[in-house]
């Protein structure tokens, strides 16, 4: 947080006797919307909302724009990838030309706002699934089937209904079209083609967040109970559709399928979570809930020297190559406990993609 809430805050105190023409704070669109995975980058551009906010009302000049992603190849957006890419062009609002963005900068300098997003939109896009809580009183959304007390025993039956009324040899065919269509909409394609029936999901392009999404839509349409690890634990489509098939199709789970009925429950975004186990790696040699309760308790610190069991040459890391180039800023961190048992080759990681990992 610090970057962009230090230096905000430093420089409206040091320029709040000034006489100003303007105050510009440039935020983004993921403290708006949220952002999987950047729940730090997103609370630091509220922050800036916020101050631009708090600045109007004391009558400074103040303008904060929650900008979206940018087409221009470059910035932030030059590290995208491709799969991320996709997903921000299918998701309703696509990156801003050089032109729109200087045609939305132009029409915010004359707002009296203090806090606009400037956004692309497309009208003839839409994400499916749940609308976002910030946007339900904008749209009308729809009912999803979670909603009903019976919604996703209904949809896994119709399903199983359709396996069972099919031949043998087409079920798994049925199960790898509906595999493909809801990974192509997680990636970002336009069609389910794009998803090649016998390559790992990893090559994909699924990662730990497109996996539990795709984990998630594919619960939604079968009615199974199924595993965050899903795409790991059944590396392909192929492999994952003869999974599902089987499940759908276990004798109990069919035998016990329970009638649909009628009752409805209201959609809500707050349902009661109940905690029924934990577990949790910390810094500071914490392994389990109970050490860190021990460590918060006696006040101590998780920051410790840089581990020896990562595969990092510490002498580079420390000393930098060439005039001091890649160079660590600092000798020590806050380093998860033991991490060096994780099994990277159970979850189809490589060992050059795991050095790289940033445990979030």
């Amino acid at each position: 947080l610090r970057p962009k809430v230090d230096a905000a805050w430093h420089l409206h105190e040091l320029t709040r006797d000034l006489d100003l023409a303007a105050f510009v704070m440039y935020s983004s669109v993921s403290g708006v919307m949220g952002s999987a995975g950047q729940g730090n980058y997103a609370a630091a551009n509220v922050f800036l909302d916020a101050l631009a906010q708090q600045r109007a009302a004391s009558g400074l000049p103040a303008l904060s724009l929650a900008w979206g992603a940018w087409a221009q190849d470059g910035g932030m957006t030059g590290t995208l990838s491709d799969v991320s890419a996709r997903r921000i062009a299918a998701s309703g609002a696509p990156p801003l030309t050089v032109e729109q963005g200087l045609a939305l900068w132009d029409a915010a300098t004359l707002s009296d706002e203090p806090y606009l997003v400037p956004l692309g939109a497309s009208g003839n896009t839409r994400m499916p699934g749940e609308v976002p809580p910030l946007l339900r009183n904008l749209v009308r959304g729809t009912r999803r089937a979670a909603a009903t007390a019976v919604g996703g025993a209904r949809v896994a039956e119709n399903l199983t209904r359709r396996l069972l009324e099919t031949r043998e040899e087409e079920r798994v065919r049925v199960l790898l079209n509906l595999i493909r269509g809801e990974a192509a909409t997680v990636l970002g394609h336009s069609s389910p083609k794009a998803v090649e029936a016998d390559r790992d999901f990893h090559d994909l392009g699924f990662d730990s967040l497109t996996a539990v999404e795709l984990r998630n839509r594919l619960t939604a349409v079968t009615g199974l109970r199924l595993s965050a690890t899903l795409v790991f634990d059944y590396p392909t489509p192929t492999v994952l559709a003869e999974h599902l098939v089987t499940a759908l199709l276990d004798e109990e789970r069919v035998a016990g399928t329970p009638a649909a009925t009628g009752t409805v429950l209201p959609a809500t975004a707050d349902d009661p979570v109940v905690i029924v186990g934990m577990a949790c790696r910390m810094p500071g040699g914490v392994s389990s809930p109970e050490e860190l309760w021990r460590l918060v308790v006696e006040g101590r610190e998780g920051i410790s020297a840089f581990p020896t069991d990562r595969g990092w040459d510490l002498d580079t890391l420390m000393r930098g190559g060439h005039g001091g180039h890649g160079r660590s800023a600092t000798s020590e961190g806050g380093f998860l406990y033991d991490v060096a048992d994780f099994d990277a080759g159970f979850f189809g990681i490589s060992p050059r993609e795991a050095l790289a990992m940033d445990p979030q």
